[in-house]
C-alpha cells in the first residue's frame, strides 16, 4: 500500500509488508536485521527462523500519481538451520544476526549472511532461459542409449520464466568462540572482517579454511575481563582503517599498517563521565550498540541505549553532536533493568547526505534528527498509522508528570514490547526501512527530494 506522509520536510510513501491484521506469528517470524545494496534497488531482511527474503524496487511507472517503484519479494531462502556444538553442548541459533552486500561486479548479486557462528556468501542471480536439444540427454535429463544416437544436433537456448537462483558460493566456519554481532566488506572489495565479543577476524572471500586474526582483547584471566566488543566496521574509503564499540562506550580507530595484529589503536573516542551523574546503570546504558561510518568517510555515528553521537575523526575528546533519543526514559532504568529492556541493542543509519540521521525506540516509535537545522521528529511504524494515503503524524511522548497536550503519549503507556531495533536508509534517496517486530515498513520520499 502507498500513503504520503511527512517527515521533516519531506512527502515520504509508505509500503507495509505485514500479515493479514490479528495474523499470529512466532519467534522465528522477528526480523533480525535489515540492509539495502549499494544501489539500493535490493533490500534484504533475516529473520530469527535463520530465512532471508530480498526485496526488489519494481521499475517506475510515469502513468502512476505515486511514480517511485514499489519493494516486492525477489527472493525466500533459508540461510542457516539451528546446529549443536557437541564438544561445548551448545545449541547455535539459525538467527540471522547481520546481512552485508558485496558491491555488483556482474549480473549477479552476492551477500553475506551470518548467525552466532558460521557466516555464508550466497550468490542470487536470475535465469529466462533453458538449454535444448541435447545429444545424449533426454527431456528430463536421463543419459541416452548411445546405440539410438543417429545424428548431432546443436543445443539451443528457449526462454523460459524468469527465475532467481540463490545458491550457497563458499562457508566461513569455525573461526569464533564468541557470537558472531558485526560482519563488514571492506573497501577493496576482496576482505571483510567479522567480529565477535572479544576477537576480530579478517577474511578473503576466496579463502574458507583460514582467516586472520586482528583484535584479540581476551584477557589470560576471563575474570579480569572488563569489556567486550559490540560492534566493528571498515571505513568506506580506505581500506586499511577499520573501528570498533565497547560495552564501555568507547571507540578504537585502528590502522592495519602500523601492525598486524590491531590490539593497539591509533585513535580512542571516548568521553569523559560526569562523576555527579553516575550511576547503578551508567556502564550498561552507555554501552555502543552500533557503529556507522558516514558515507563521505569523515564521522562516525553511534548508538547508545538513551542517545545517538556523531564524532569526527579528528576529534577524540568528546562527540560532535550529541541527540536524545529517548531521555524520558532515564527515570525509568530500574524498571527495564528489571524486564531487561535496557539491554536492547538499537542500531542507526545515516541518510544518503550524512546529514539526518536515524535510530529506533520503543512502542513502535523511530527518531530521526536533522544535523543541519537541527529540527527532529518521533514518527511511529504500525498498522494503524500506514492506512493508504494517511499522513504519518509526528508523536510526542510526555514524560512521567510532564504536562501533557492533546494526542501526547505517556511514558507510562509506552509498549516496551515493541521496540524498533534495525532500520535502514537507501544509499542515495530518501527511502527507508524498518523493521517492527515481525513487520516491514518501507517509507519513500513522494517528492524524491533531498530532507533539509
Amino acid at each position: 500500500m502507498l500513503s504520503p506522509i511527512q517527515v521533516l520536510c519531506s512527502d515520504i510513501t509508505t509500503l507495509s509488508l505485514e500479515p493479514e491484521p490479528f495474523a499470529s506469528y512466532t519467534e522465528a517470524d522477528i526480523i533480525s536485521t535489515v540492509e539495502f545494496n549499494h544501489t539500493g534497488e535490493l533490500l534484504a531482511t533475516g529473520d530469527k527462523g535463520g530465512r532471508v527474503v530480498i526485496f526488489q524496487r519494481e521499475p517506475e511507472s510515469k502513468n502512476e500519481l505515486f511514480s517511485q517503484g514499489e519493494y516486492n519479494v525477489y527472493s525466500t531462502f533459508q540461510s542457516h538451520e539451528p546446529e549443536f556444538d557437541y564438544l561445548k553442548s551448545l545449541e547455535i541459533e539459525e538467527k540471522i544476526n547481520k546481512i552485508r552486500w558485496l558491491p555488483q561486479q556482474n549480473a549477479a548479486h552476492f551477500l553475506l549472511s551470518t548467525n552466532d557462528k558460521t557466516i555464508k556468501l550466497w550468490k542470487v542471480s536470475e535465469r529466462d532461459k533453458r538449454p535444448e536439444g541435447y545429444n545424449l540427454k533426454d527431456e528430463e535429463g536421463r543419459i541416452k542409449d548411445l546405440s539410438t544416437v543417429t545424428s548431432l544436433q546443436v543445443p539451443v537456448l528457449k526462454p523460459m520464466d524468469l527465475m532467481v537462483e540463490v545458491s550457497p558460493r563458499r562457508l566461513f566456519a569455525n573461526a569464533h568462540t564468541y557470537h558472531v554481532n558485526s560482519i563488514s566488506v571492506n573497501s577493496d572489495y576482496q576482505t571483510y572482517m567479522s567480529a565477535d565479543d572479544l576477537r576480530i577476524n579478517l577474511w578473503h572471500l576466496d579463502i574458507t579454511d583460514r582467516s586472520f586474526n586482528i583484535v584479540d582483547i581476551k584477557p589470560v584471566n576471563m575474570e579480569d575481563l572488563t569489556e567486550v566488543i559490540t560492534a566493528a566496521e571498515f571505513h568506506p574509503h580506505h581500506c586499511n582503517l577499520f573501528v570498533y564499540s565497547s560495552s564501555k562506550g568507547t571507540l578504537r580507530l585502528c590502522d592495519m599498517r602500523e601492525a598486524a595484529l590491531c590490539d593497539k589503536h591509533s585513535k580512542l573516542f571516548e568521553e569523559p563521565e560526569d562523576p555527579s551523574s553516575r550511576s547503578f546503570f551508567s556502564e550498561i546504558i552507555s554501552s555502543v550498540s552500533d557503529v556507522k561510518f558516514s558515507h563521505s568517510g569523515r564521522y562516525l555515528l553511534t548508538r547508545d541505549y538513551l542517545t545517538a553521537k556523531v564524532w569526527d575523526l579528528n576529534m577524540e575528546s568528546k562527540p560532535l553532536e550529541t541527540y536524545q533519543v529517548h531521555d524520558y526514559l532515564r527515570s525509568k532504568l530500574c524498571s527495564l533493568y528489571e524486564n531487561d529492556c535496557i539491554f536492547d541493542k538499537f542500531e542507526c543509519a545515516w541518510n544518503g547526505s550524512d546529514s539526518v540521521i536515524m535510530t529506533g525506540a520503543y512502542n513502535n516509535f523511530f527518531r530521526m534528527f536533522d544535523r543541519n537545522t537541527k529540527r527532529d521528529v518521533t514518527l511511529e511504524a504500525s498498522r494503524e498509522s500506514s492506512k493508504p494515503r494517511a499522513v504519518l503524524k509526528p508523536r510526542r511522548v510526555c514524560a512521567a508528570g510532564g504536562k501533557r497536550r492533546k494526542d501526547d503519549i505517556s511514558v507510562d503507556s509506552l509498549d516496551f514490547t515493541k521496540k524498533i531495533l534495525h532500520t535502514a536508509w537507501h544509499p542515495t534517496e530518501n527511502i527507508i526501512a524498518i523493521a517492527a517486530t515481525n513487520n516491514l515498513y518501507i517509507f519513500q520520499d513522494k517528492l524524491n527530494s533531498e530532507m533539509h
